[in-house]
């Protein structure tokens, strides 16, 4: 008996242990994104002097003014090993750098170059960052993540109530409730550092974040796909993919690159998901990589040309998230289509290289006016309404959200629909279907209209 209840007191103690590591970092440098996988697929473009190498190197070597040169530099090192590089990175990060998430790469990706005195004192000056207050951003979570990952290296893990707390409270507790319900949807250009948390945490503590929110993470690589304008935008390094904005601002191209930056990392996370592969497709054209001095760094690190990705021309050209009620359509997958999207609020049309910002709020129309995009419908009206219908998809936007309608077109019966978290209703009619279309609010629970 006795012999047992110690047996029992050892499981129990083993099992405490493990609940209690299951936030602590054991792993070696280099610990951020740079796994024995990615290292070696990096190496083998160096050697194989592959395109995007050669803009990297030639940005690199020409001592180019770099955005990021903590990232770019300290990336150069691990790669070459080239200690001229390293020490231009560590020089850096010991001296005006003060972006914590260079900062972290710098002290994780450079530690053979770091003498004792230099790794103690950046290591001080990251924990002093750390410690000071920051907006709750996603960016600004993912600075701390890895600042927090890169400066574990004390015995008494003090990195593990800092990553409990992201993973438990910030993120299964607040976040990945939020975007699973539709109440958050994170921008294009913000999801590469979401990404770069999720990369992070998997490869130090194995936790894939993922698991939070499965149906947004599946829904994700749509999103990146055809939440972008159609026409590319021409710049003197290489053309770029325009993600939706709201306002009339003008394209911010670091907010481009980072959003490719975003898809190239969703495909590195899991390059065996049916998703991903067709987001590898839109990916991997060559006039769109990334040259510039900010964006070429991103572009090596996590491109995969060895990915040879499925032709993005047979996802469906309409995306729409009933939860959040995120909507994006275009008429065709050409450069010169004709693209609509509804977006944080704002329903935006893209034609002819122009964004028209349309109205949603004052009078709206019984008898709306339908837009054409391709062979769908964008209407903004009012319940009662009517009009005519040519077939496609018909998107009514306007209505109450959440909320019950019925539907009736000519010669089929009345049905039944709910918009969604905005107030949109998505119907499907076959192409060559021609009618008359007639929505108005159903009865509710209590017998009113």
């Amino acid at each position: 008996m006795r012999f047992v209840l110690i047996l029992c007191s050892l499981a129990a103690s083993l099992l405490a242990q493990s609940t209690a590591d299951e936030y602590r970092v054991y792993t070696e440098h280099p610990r951020l994104f740079l796994n024995a996988q990615r290292l070696r697929l990096l190496k083998r473009e160096h050697v194989r002097e592959s395109m995007r190498w050669r803009q990297y190197e030639l940005l690199v070597r020409a001592a180019a003014q770099l955005p990021e040169p903590g990232f770019a530099l300290a990336l150069y090192f691990q790669v070459t090993g080239d200690d001229a590089a390293g020490k231009r990175a560590v020089d850096w990060a010991l001296g005006p750098g003060a972006d914590l998430r260079q900062l972290a790469l710098v002290y994780d990706w450079c530690q053979p170059l770091l003498t004792p005195a230099q790794s103690k004192t950046l290591a001080a000056k990251i924990r002093r960052l750390i410690e000071q207050k920051s907006p709750p951003t996603i960016e600004a979570r993912r600075d701390r993540v890895l600042a927090v990952l890169s400066v574990a290296d004390d015995s008494k893990h003090p990195e593990e109530s800092y990553l409990r707390e992201t993973v438990e409270q910030w993120w299964r507790g607040q976040l990945a409730p939020d975007l699973k319900d539709g109440r958050v949807t994170v921008p294009l250009h913000e999801l590469f550092a979401l990404l770069e948390i999720l990369h992070a945490l998997r490869d130090n503590i194995m936790v894939d974040l993922r698991d939070g929110a499965p149906e947004y993470f599946k829904e994700l690589p749509k999103y990146q796909v055809l939440g972008n304008y159609p026409a590319p935008l021409a710049a003197p390094e290489n053309e770029y993919r325009i993600p939706v904005f709201k306002g009339s601002t003008q394209p911010n191209l670091d907010r481009a690159a980072l959003a490719r930056a975003a898809g190239l990392s969703m495909v590195a996370y899991d390059n065996n998901a049916l998703e991903n592969q067709y987001l590898q497709g839109w990916l991997i054209q060559d006039r769109f990589m990334l040259q510039g001095t900010f964006g070429a760094p991103y572009e090596y690190l996590w491109a995969n040309p060895y990915q040879p990705g499925l032709s993005y021309f047979q996802l469906p050209i309409l995306y729409h998230n009933q939860r959040s009620g995120q909507l994006f359509i275009r008429s065709n997958w050409e450069d010169e289509a004709v693209w609509f999207g509804l977006y944080e609020g704002e329903a935006q049309l893209f034609q002819d290289g122009k964004i028209t910002v349309l109205r949603q709020t004052g009078p709206l129309a019984a008898e709306p006016k339908p837009i054409p995009v391709g062979d769908a419908s964008v209407l903004l009206g009012r319940s009662p309404m009517h009009f005519p219908m040519e077939g496609g998809p018909v998107l009514v936007l306007g209505l109450k959200p959440t909320h019950k309608y019925l539907v009736e077109a000519d010669d089929e019966e009345l049905r039944e629909v709910e918009t969604d978290r905005v107030g949109t209703l998505v119907l499907e009619y076959p192409a060559d279907r021609n009618a008359g279309v007639r929505i108005m609010e159903a009865n509710n629970a209590n017998g009113g209209t």
